[in-house]
């Protein structure tokens, strides 16, 4: 799990992750916090995702709590970040 979003290092996770050459299994899409805003972005790879946290740098849970909360159930129970905010 990489926290990214204002951080510097978001564009050499990018290209880490490019240099895999991973298939694309959903392509980059606004996920949604439980209030119905957006809480990033996420992409699916085959084997992988990546998941920003808007308006985070790599202090997620303490900038960014709600967010952080979510991604992290939804990484423990194996699901994707919501696509919308009905989601919890």
């Amino acid at each position: 799990m990489t926290w990214l979003e204002t951080d510097g290092g978001r564009q050499a996770t990018r290209y880490s992750i490019d240099a895999l050459d991973l298939p694309t299994v959903v392509s980059w899409y606004p996920w949604y916090d439980d209030i119905k805003e957006v809480g990033g972005w996420s992409k699916v790879y085959n084997g992988l995702t990546l998941v920003t946290v808007r308006g985070a740098g790599h202090e997620v849970p303490l900038h960014r709590p709600r967010q952080a909360l979510m991604l992290f159930q939804h990484f423990l129970n194996g699901e994707p970040m919501p696509k919308n905010g009905t989601a919890a």
